[in-house]
């Protein structure tokens, strides 16, 4: 009898535990006719737009909005395009854009185009074409001006000049540690040498 009892009691509590457990669960979920509604995620922010300033031979000069991540093809068709004029070879499409940057579109009517290379430089630094720099007498803080040209690169540039006197061609810059090919041609446009008095 009392083996039966305990099974009557363990039986008993299984049935309780399991009404409370559904009783539980009916009594969690809203009233019925009210739908449930759940909270969206909140928005990611969108990041800031990158502004640019579009010059040279395209349809449409000036400044545009591009998203994060564009390139300098982007903010070309922004612009409308390249002109019929336009020296397509010397623009890099494939860089990425950084905000404010200048993106300069060289003309086949130019007497003397120079290569677009987009750089951190904002658009205030930046070193226009008719103000070339004289490696021969530049200070450090206008050869930083350069393109990808940083402190420690530019007195590079003045410790070779002081040891080695005064360039005698853009071409020299090879001899600086630091300036390869590439940088070499990133910045030619930009500086010139006088070897005159």
């Amino acid at each position: 009898m009392a083996r039966w009892q305990r099974w009557a009691d363990v039986a008993l509590g299984i049935v309780l535990g399991s009404l409370l457990a559904s009783l539980a669960f009916w009594l969690a979920l809203p009233p019925r006719g009210e739908p449930i509604v759940l909270e969206p995620p909140p928005p990611t922010p969108t990041p800031a737009p990158l502004r640019v300033y579009v010059v040279g031979a395209v349809r449409r000069p000036g400044v545009f909005a591009l998203p994060r991540g564009s390139r300098v093809e982007d903010a070309v068709a922004a612009a409308g395009g390249f002109t019929d004029a336009a020296l397509r070879e010397a623009v890099n499409l494939a860089a990425p854009l950084q905000d404010g940057l200048r993106v300069y579109v060289p003309s086949r009517l130019t007497p003397t185009p120079h290569v677009l290379t987009p750089t951190a430089a904002p658009l205030s630094t930046a070193v226009a074409p008719e103000e070339r720099i004289d490696l021969n007498t530049a200070s450090a803080e206008a050869l930083e001006r350069l393109p990808r040209i940083g402190p420690a690169l530019a007195q590079r540039i003045i410790a070779y000049r002081e040891a080695h006197g005064p360039f005698q061609k853009v071409d020299d810059l090879l001899a600086v540690k630091g300036i390869g090919p590439t940088l070499l041609e990133t910045i030619r446009p930009y500086v010139t040498v006088h070897t005159g008095p």
